[in-house]
């Protein structure tokens, strides 16, 4: 191979160099004065590419950034020696490593100080100084491997072999290419190794050398061969790759399908449930509704029927009044009769009027609970003991049926007590909006089977003489006509105590 076909292939890779430079350096923003140079250098403008290329070295190693230092500094370099310049190329790469020593990081130095290494390793080539290349070559590996990069260590692989057939060590540079070639090809480097065996071809055709030719071309058939085949299994291995990530995806799809075609059938056979749930639910309602309006209507007519009884013995009443007014109210009998008459004309009013609505005073609750003390004292046996337990305070009563309450309940505990036994009126305030009667006496305690009873009307037949039973219900009607209530307290065991509660 001819110094003159060597310098020519050289030439044509020079920016094939250039830009496999530029992927080594770490990728960053460019400047305005690199995209300045560069577009200066695509013009053909060297000179003004080449000042342009080192002003932007130094404004990035100014600013730390020496991986596109490097980069510029390289392409100034390759103009200088480009229009042989030799001596201010070998000067600048100078400035370059005593810059990467001084500013950058240890674990990119080497990768930096392998850039301009080549670009010695460049010149020697164009100027034919084997001792010169080989030692360049040298250095570049020790970089290479203290870097531990592997597009180095190719890249060095490529200029080995170059090196090899310009220098006319064909074998030499037969091993480096294999080398490199095995190991582009199993990295899928394909393009880069088809490039060199083409330009190998080249430069054998252009120096004449019918066997470097012949041995180029005989070892790029080979290479084709093996690459198709490489490529095949490749795309056969990816095609398998992606029916098998098919296969996958449609099993996963299926087992979709069928747990969603499980989620369906279970959702409709709730949604069937939930329908007959509803209509049953419906007839349920229905149902309901009808006994509730069939059980409206029964209280309706119960309340039409109460109310007729009521006013029909109201005026049972009534028409007998005339005739027991006639007769002689001094008889017992009489006298037990015509109470009997009011009884039943005040509890069929009571009956008749709407409950809750009654309407309110107030009174100051221990003067009320004195007098009504004071209208029994003529009725009470011997040293029975009269006792008012009220506070100073007023209350919002109903003061007629309260009054009418009190006093039936204290004439009961007059008649009943005995003896030195006491009688007391209690009152209490419960809270805010309760508030509580309390009526006790020593006297005879009344059966617990008998406490519900003797608050019903008419719930046996007694000798009226003896007393009509009706003076407690009347009262227990009262007290629920005032949203209350009378009942006898279960706790209280020395006599009996009646309480009258009332809710405001």
């Amino acid at each position: 191979m001819t110094v003159y076909h060597s310098y020519k292939m050289r030439k044509k890779f020079l920016y094939l160099i250039l830009a496999l430079a530029c992927s080594i350096v770490a990728s960053a923003q460019k400047s305005e004065l690199q995209e300045r140079a560069e577009s200066e250098m695509s013009r053909g403008n060297v000179a003004t590419a080449r000042y342009l290329f080192i002003k932007a070295f130094d404004e990035y190693s100014g600013q730390g950034k020496l991986s596109q230092g490097v980069e510029c500094a390289v392409n100034a370099t390759a103009l200088y020696y480009r229009e042989n310049y030799y001596k201010e190329a070998f000067d600048l790469l100078r400035r370059v490593d005593q810059t990467i020593e001084n500013k950058g990081e240890n674990a990119n130095k080497r990768a930096l100080h392998y850039l301009t290494s080549k670009e010695r390793y460049q010149m020697y080539m164009k100027l034919r100084k084997g001792a010169s290349v080989a030692e360049q070559l040298s250095i570049m590996e020790g970089h290479a491997s203290a870097a531990n990069d592997e597009e180095l260590k190719n890249d060095l692989l490529y200029n080995k072999a170059i090196y090899y057939y310009s220098f006319g060590q064909n074998d030499k540079g037969n091993a480096v290419f294999k080398e490199m070639s095995e190991k582009l090809t199993a990295n899928g480097n394909y393009d880069k190794v088809d490039e060199v065996y083409k330009t190998l071809i080249a430069n054998g055709r252009r120096s004449n050398n019918a066997t470097m030719v012949a041995q180029s071309y005989s070892s790029y058939i080979a290479w084709k061969d093996s690459v198709t085949a490489l490529k095949v299994a490749a795309q056969t291995d990816s095609l398998n790759q992606r029916i098998i990530t098919h296969e996958a995806t449609i099993a996963d799809k299926d087992s979709s399908l069928s747990s969603r075609k499980a989620v369906i059938i279970g959702l409709c056979i709730l949604a069937a449930i939930l329908a007959a749930a509803l209509v049953l639910g419906a007839l349920v309602l229905l149902r309901f509704m009808a006994l509730t309006r069939k059980q409206k209507n029964t209280i309706r007519q119960l309340k039409e029927d109460s109310a007729l009884k009521a006013k029909f013995i109201s005026n049972i009443s009534a028409q007998l009044d005339p005739s027991l007014q006639k007769l002689d109210s001094r008889v017992p009998e009489v006298k037990a009769l015509m109470d009997f008459s009011s009884h039943i004309q005040t509890l069929a009013q009571l009956d008749a009027t709407p409950d809750g609505n009654v309407e309110m005073e107030d009174v100051q609750v221990q003067t009320y609970c004195e007098g009504l003390i004071d209208e029994i004292r003529g009725k009470v046996k011997k040293n029975v003991e009269l006792m008012v337990k009220a506070p100073k305070m007023n209350a919002k009563i109903n003061k007629e049926y309260v009054s009418h309450i009190l006093r039936h309940l204290l004439s009961n505990a007059a008649l009943y007590t005995p003896e030195g036994g006491h009688i007391t009126l209690d009152f209490k305030k419960r809270s805010a909006k309760t508030q509580q009667f309390l009526v006790l006496n020593t006297g005879s305690d009344i059966p617990e089977e008998k406490r519900e009873d003797i608050f019903k009307p008419f719930l046996e037949i007694k000798d009226l003489a003896q007393g009509d039973g009706l003076g407690l219900p009347i009262c227990k009607r009262m007290a629920q006509k005032m949203d209350g209530d009378l009942s006898i307290d279960p706790t209280f065991v020395k006599g009996v105590r009646f309480l009258l509660d009332l809710h405001a």
